[in-house]
């Protein structure tokens, strides 16, 4: 692929990401066993290098912010919340994988569900961020992607879908369906607007800058008035 494909622009869009010039969207996106086949192709490594930086600054700056803790229980804390794997995690619960630009050969041997692959490419996404919109921004969209763990000194904080679909499964209802109802503003600020429902239950809605947030608020609020 030479263009970012019209799904994974709206993907971007929807997670929370303001796209201006796609090329460097495509090659935040983009892993190096493309250049197999197209030589030319710009991979993610440096992106990757600048979004690795503006993640730790982000989230080393929240933790300051929180209180008086110890050197040492920040560099602790701060490192759990920027790991690969924590980036990776973020990655699946976005939708990541299925975007990512991937050689033949690397897609056959699982590189889409790659720990290192998907960490990668979050931190490259965040250096797409801060390329195209600046730090401030970018820190923003951190704050959204990690606010579950940021919650809570051990990351313990369910997160509302989760919370919604143990309580639909524990109470014998149907799981929790989401709809984007609404969604208005440029690309670049985009709002949505979600409802969850749960059959013969009730329905919740919410409005957020990404759709994934917009569904976590809906969830949150249906519990608070159902659960």
């Amino acid at each position: 692929m030479t263009t970012l494909s019209p799904e994974t622009k709206n993907w971007l869009i929807e997670t929370g990401f303001a796209i201006t010039d796609t090329a460097i969207w495509l090659e935040a996106l983009t892993h190096g066993s493309v250049q197999g086949t197209n030589p030319d192709a710009k991979h993610y490594q440096r992106l990757e290098f600048l979004g690795d930086r503006v993640l730790g600054l982000s989230v080393a700056h929240w933790l300051y912010a929180q209180g008086d803790s110890s050197e040492g229980k920040l560099s602790q804390r701060l490192n759990a919340l920027v790991s690969g794997s924590t980036c990776a995690r973020i990655a699946r619960q976005i939708g990541l994988p299925p975007h990512i630009q991937l050689g033949k050969q690397a897609r056959e041997d699982g590189g889409a569900d790659s720990e290192n692959i998907l960490g990668d490419v979050v931190e490259a996404l965040l250096g797409a961020s801060f390329v195209e919109h600046g730090f401030d921004a970018t820190r923003e969209i951190i704050l959204t992607l990690w606010a579950d763990e940021l919650s809570g000194d051990a990351g313990q904080s369910k997160h509302p879908k989760s919370a919604l679909q143990e309580w639909a499964a524990g109470n014998r209802r149907r799981m929790p369906e989401y709809e984007v109802i609404d969604r208005t503003g440029p690309d670049h600020a985009a709002k949505f607007t979600v409802r969850v429902s749960v059959h013969n239950v009730g329905r919740a809605e919410a409005t957020a800058a990404s759709k994934s947030e917009a569904e976590k608020r809906a969830a949150k609020a249906f519990m608070e008035q159902f659960a």
